[in-house]
């Protein structure tokens, strides 16, 4: 980094901004204690708006009425203004109220702020250990020479033999606490550090979706060039290293034997007594669950460009048809100028290139039109009073509890049927639940309704009686990037 460089930086870098803010301290202990300690990844601007009036409640008290006496609302969009960058601010699908997330310049920025403070316990070994097994990895994972392969291998099938024997001896090597403390911390520093990592990848794809819809608003050319510089564009996000890094990271997060095999070591390794004299965060235990709610929001983006980009093809296609409607209005209007002044000679020939040819077998038969029969008589009632039972015997479903059902199934498999669904947490409301699936279904992206294939569906309704349904079979699928294309459950 040279001086014409780092200037830039602290002119234009939103964490560099942060670092030289007024506030600064305000700021950092705000975001860090709203977004990156519960890992919060979008807050409402009532929510977040009501946690920070809180928060300058409590300041205030300590700091004097005087210390921060503009309103949270007001901050909030300092903030999220192009002149800070510390938060974005943007507006969901469907809703009308702004949603905050945390920048990866802000994040970045907390990251460095807190390695700042004191540190009880410093670990090397680890890293030193780390180091040695990734260039251990490179090394033998490009090794071409087939001899040199099997001699690593006989060499680790020794030191294993070894191991066995010392074992049977009954001499056992364990870990110092000194060393588990340094692996342990090591292996938090890793995992909260993979969290930041998410929301750098979110935003290099939301910059590819700015970038389309740039492109697309001022396209003027033909669609079939501007069609393939987008989806070179969106090659080039899936197939870069990064694109392809958390691709596999997702795939092996998702993997049901990965994640039963890290709960058991987590488990395993938060019981040892050096670790437990560290304290350590119980939400280490669950981190997993986290990574997966992460990555579920850098799936969205993808799946929201993927939209915009089926949202573009089907505008270019009504503009292009609504072009062909005024083209042919204008002939039309041009034909009823000339039936009034016909102009001398003739005014257009068309030379047919081969006879037309008109079967009467070609015709269709004649269809007569239906014809309703329509009641108009008014039945009038004897005026005895009618039951409005029914009108408030309603039964309200809760969709967002059944989207969290399947999201739950589908955290330890790829899909799972609305059968099995329904054997697992049994319906509560009847039909009226299986229906609000159905509607489910047809609404995710991983869903495939398969009307070839049936299956019956049975439950024990209020008054203690079987009912079933016989439907076309559901299946709900995990969705995850892949390409250009959205894979759910091992189909396209």
């Amino acid at each position: 980094m040279d001086y014409r460089q780092l200037q830039s930086l602290r002119e234009t870098h939103p964490a560099w901004r942060l670092m030289t803010a007024g506030n600064a301290a305000l700021v950092a202990s705000f975001l860090q204690r709203v977004f990156v300690t519960p890992n919060v990844r979008t807050m409402s601007e009532s929510a977040l708006a009501a946690k920070l009036e809180d928060y300058l409640f409590h300041l205030r008290r300590s700091e004097g009425d005087e210390a921060f006496p503009r309103e949270a609302q007001s901050y909030l969009e300092d903030w999220a203004s192009d002149r800070c960058g510390w938060l974005r601010r943007y507006y969901a699908s469907g809703s009308d109220e702004p949603l905050y997330d945390l920048t990866p310049a802000s994040e970045l920025a907390l990251g460095w702020l807190q390695s700042l403070g004191p540190r009880a316990f410093i670990g090397t070994e680890s890293r030193l250990i780390t180091i040695f097994e990734l260039l251990r990895q490179l090394v033998e994972g490009t090794e071409t020479d087939a001899g040199a392969r099997i001699e690593t291998l006989l060499r680790q099938r020794a030191d294993i033999d070894g191991e066995i024997a010392k074992l049977r001896e009954g001499r056992i090597d364990v870990l110092s606490p000194a060393s588990v403390r340094d692996r342990f911390a090591e292996v938090v520093s890793t995992a909260r550090s993979l969290l930041a990592d998410f929301r750098a990848v979110e935003q290099n794809f939301r910059a590819l979706d700015r970038d389309v819809r740039e492109r697309i608003a001022g396209a003027e050319g033909a669609k079939g060039n501007l069609l393939a510089d987008i989806f070179e564009a969106r090659d080039a996000i899936a197939e870069s290293d990064q694109g392809r890094s958390f691709t596999a990271f997702w795939d092996l997060l998702m993997s049901e034997t990965r994640q039963e095999e890290l709960e058991a070591l987590l488990t395993r390794v938060f019981e040892l007594e050096a670790v437990q004299k560290l304290q350590p965060d119980p939400r280490i235990l669950k981190i997993h669950y986290d990574w997966i709610a992460a990555g579920e929001v850098t799936q969205r983006t993808v799946a929201e460009l993927s939209g915009e980009l089926r949202r573009y093809i089907d505008d270019k296609v009504w503009l292009e048809n609504k072009r062909i409607m005024e083209i042919l209005r204008g002939i039309e209007q041009s034909a009823l100028v000339l039936r009034h002044s016909p102009p001398l000679g003739n005014v257009a020939e068309i030379d047919e290139l081969q006879p037309g040819m008109a079967l009467s077998l070609d015709r269709p038969l004649f269809t007569p039109p239906l014809k309703p029969e329509i009641d108009g008589a008014v039945s009038i009632g004897d005026g005895a009073e009618v039951a409005a039972d029914g009108l408030f015997d309603r039964v309200y479903v809760d969709k967002a509890r059944l989207r969290s059902l399947v999201r739950r199934a589908l955290q330890r498999r790829d899909q799972i049927s609305l059968h099995e669904m329904v054997e697992a947490f049994p319906l509560e409301q009847g039909l009226a639940e299986l229906i609000a699936y159905l509607s489910i279904a047809t609404e995710e992206v991983g869903a495939v309704i398969d009307d070839t294939l049936k299956e019956t569906i049975s439950w024990i309704d209020r008054d203690g009686l079987i009912r079933e349904a016989t439907m076309p079979r559901v299946t709900f699928g995990r969705v995850r990037p892949r390409g250009d294309s959205v894979v759910t459950g091992g189909q396209t």
